[in-house]
């Protein structure tokens, strides 16, 4: 069973991305906390981390922190970032720290699950839990799948 690990400080987005992600292949564990998302680390083996780079810690870059933790301790699992007040140099500073890929909120989330399914994630079909977006590419692609960005 592959794990991802979600780490953002506002509740809605982990439970919209554990929701979009978890699957019968998938477990999905969620954290607002950047010491919990440490424990986590040293826990389970994670396959992927996505993480805000923003949390509501001391220097408001916790994010890249775990990145840069991340990548100096365990660096099998990919990390993508995202951040609701990005600047180009925030941007450097994630890929040059390790990033597999940043994000702008609001996320594009048929962008996000392609980068997650290229990680080596299987993503299940919203619509039919336990089928992958590839055993549904036809359907996914007559019906027009998951449609746009969303706020968060």
């Amino acid at each position: 069973m592959k794990k991802v690990l979600i780490v953002d400080d506002e509740p809605t987005i982990l439970l919209s991305l554990s929701h979009l992600l978890s699957s019968p292949a998938v477990s999905v564990i969620t954290t607002g906390k950047i010491e919990e998302a440490e424990e986590a680390l040293l826990v389970h083996k994670i396959d992927l981390v996505i993480a805000d780079i923003r949390l509501s810690g001391v220097y408001g870059f916790e994010g890249l922190h775990l990145l840069e933790h991340i990548k100096k301790t365990s660096p099998s699992p990919e990390v993508i970032v995202m951040t609701a007040y990005g600047t180009p140099e925030m941007k450097e500073a994630a890929y040059a720290k390790g990033a597999y890929h940043y994000y702008e909120k609001p996320l594009d989330i048929n962008d996000l699950l392609k980068k997650a399914e290229a990680c080596g994630i299987p993503i299940a079909d919203p619509r039919k839990k336990g089928k992958t977006i590839h055993a549904a590419h036809n359907e996914l692609k007559e019906t027009g799948g998951i449609q746009g960005s969303f706020p968060f």
